[in-house]
């Protein structure tokens, strides 16, 4: 099988947990890094699926590789091969599919509960449980494409993720690791400090993300493996 293409646009937001995941089921993957200038693939030739992480920068800049993500995306999602979209790769995929990305109506970093919604794509997708503690770290968000359910929602952002097919775009992390947080504090030091004095109550200080980081992380990866168990399971063999 060839590897699955997991697309970086920026140093500090690689794969994270998600890697560990595929390494763990043998799946290949290789990174694709933009933001060192790798190109997009022109086709979906030998791409099996498609992973999307985050990045400070807006879909909505003036970039050079919005447009051909934007196209390679849309022959993905009609091609039904499954893309999974984190944070700023759930709007990348989002716009492609003609949904616009926006202020979102509250800046949420840190941890936040979220609801999954009580229907089957959300079902299939997450599984039973009716609410969930994931990591935020954005101050836009998605509507939802043609086509598309939504399956998480909250009261500070209401589009939290949606499926259609064998996609799936979370305005949520679910890739994160200790590793990952450390760099995110340390880089967005200046951000969280504006937003926490600003922004209560889904802007955390330093101290509150940093708090009780096993049993937090331990429930993400509960669900982080659902969902990323269902996006494997469109890839085709």
């Amino acid at each position: 099988m060839p590897p699955i293409s997991i697309f970086r646009f920026s140093r500090t937001e690689g794969p994270g947990y998600l890697a560990e995941f595929l390494d763990r089921a043998r799946i290949p993957w290789q990174v694709v890094a933009l933001d060192a200038g790798e190109p997009v693939p022109a086709t979906l030739d030998g791409i099996p699926a498609i992973a999307l992480m985050g990045g400070p920068m807006s879909v909505n800049d003036d970039l050079p590789w919005v447009a051909p993500m934007e196209a390679l995306l849309r022959a993905a999602v009609a091609a039904d091969l499954p893309v999974l979209g984190n944070c700023l790769g759930g709007q990348l995929l989002s716009r492609a599919l003609g949904a616009p990305v926006t202020r979102s109506p509250n800046v949420e970093i840190g941890w936040q509960e979220v609801r999954i919604d009580n229907q089957p794509v959300a079902r299939e997708w997450l599984g039973d449980m009716q609410t969930w503690t994931t990591f935020h770290w954005h101050n836009e968000s998605f509507a939802l494409p043609d086509g598309a359910t939504r399956v998480l929602t909250n009261a500070a952002c209401p589009n939290q993720a949606w499926v259609r097919g064998n996609s799936i775009a979370l305005q949520c992390h679910a890739e994160m690791t200790p590793e990952l947080i450390g760099i995110w504090l340390e880089d967005g030091a200046a951000e969280l400090e504006r937003g926490a004095a600003r922004a209560r109550p889904y802007v955390q200080s330093a101290a509150e993300i940093g708090a009780n980081p096993d049993a937090r992380l331990a429930e993400l990866r509960r669900i982080a493996d659902r969902i990323y168990t269902r996006w494997i399971a469109g890839i085709r063999r």
